[in-house]
């Protein structure tokens, strides 16, 4: 149940996105904007929202892949804003965010305003704007809580990122790179590395080299430390060949669930599966995950994903901007109030 409204608490009247059902696919979705009164509770802060992405997981709760998705609801898990209410100290600071449960569980953040719970919330890394530190959350989150899991890399270790060109394999590449650790990244064409990285990133083309074959003639026949596996079981027999004595695959999205997995080679290789579900983090727990990422973006050492401007929506084409989504687009869209 949420906290009772704070007796002085200011009240704003929100425009949000609201989903009143799940729908059959993104093209069915009926999203409609409604105004709604919001105030922030006891231990919450009030955010005027200046942005907020739409990313894989708000089309797939949308669309009743995730059986515990709460409707009627507003939908978005990420965002970027300016505390307008909540402790005297936060009112007025650039913060953003992301989590586990908004837009899935309570309403989210596709909408022009959000209270959320104030230890969440992350003041926004100077020199990023509004639609680059919204399109941050769920892909570094991801990428990070992994890496986390897994043991974060460093000099002396090799990661092997499949899926390197996705946006959470940008976000693994940057961050292990930033920790010193060479990368590997797998394509499923021809095509070199779009991302931003702290040192060169070896690409396989997967179409045309046999991943596992060629990751260890990369590594001196070692293997890849850490493989962070973006793809699922379509990769899952690659990376687990590819993997060096006491390895790591960090696994986070399947197409179909089940796998051959091969017992012995997995425990003679000592190895370790990780997965990561980062809509199991709430609030709170993901505003820990990016607080260290902070230090990484305020250095340079990581960089938010460019944001074109045809990918920026207005809540009125929340449709549009949830339909170009669910078609695999590699812009990160961005809902701007």
């Amino acid at each position: 149940m949420k906290p009772a409204t704070k007796p002085d608490s200011l009240a704003v009247q929100a425009r949000c996105v609201r989903l009143s059902a799940k729908a059959e696919n993104a093209a069915a979705l009926a999203p409609a904007v409604e105004t709604r009164a919001l105030s922030c509770a006891a231990g919450e802060v009030l955010i005027e929202i200046k942005a907020a992405a739409v990313n894989p997981s708000d089309v797939k709760a949308a669309t009743g892949l995730m059986p515990y998705a709460v409707f009627p609801r507003t939908p978005g898990r990420d965002y970027a804003g300016i505390v307008i209410e909540g402790p005297k100290d936060w009112i007025g600071r650039e913060v953003f965010g992301s989590s586990g449960d908004l837009g899935i569980r309570r309403d989210g953040t596709h909408a022009t305003h959000l209270a959320v719970e104030t230890e969440a919330v992350v003041e926004k890394p100077k020199g990023i704007s509004w639609q680059e530190a919204a399109g941050i959350g769920v892909p570094f989150v991801t990428a990070m809580e992994g890496l986390r899991r897994a043991g974060v890399p460093n000099k002396d270790e090799t990661v092997l990122v499949m899926g390197v060109n996705g946006k959470v394999g940008q976000a693994a590449t940057q961050i292990a790179s930033w920790h010193g650790a060479r990368v590997i990244g797998v394509v499923r064409k021809h095509e070199p590395y779009e991302g931003h990285s702290n040192a060169k990133v070896d690409v396989i083309d997967a179409s045309a080299t046999d991943v596992a074959t060629r990751v260890r003639e990369l590594t001196g026949g070692k293997g890849a430390d850490i493989v962070f596996n973006t793809v699922g079981d379509p990769c899952f027999e690659a990376a687990h060949k590819s993997l060096a004595l006491r390895g790591r695959q960090i696994l986070i999205a399947a197409v179909d669930r089940i796998v051959q997995f091969n017992i012995l080679e997995f425990y003679r290789g000592q190895h370790t599966y990780v997965g990561i579900d980062t809509l199991g983090l709430s609030s709170v727990a993901t505003g820990a995950v990016l607080r260290e990422l902070v230090l990484g973006f305020a250095s340079g050492h990581l960089k938010p994903f460019p944001i074109k401007s045809s990918a920026i929506y207005p809540l009125e084409q929340a449709k549009a901007a949830f339909v170009a989504v669910a078609g695999s687009s590699r812009d990160r869209v961005i809902l701007r109030p």
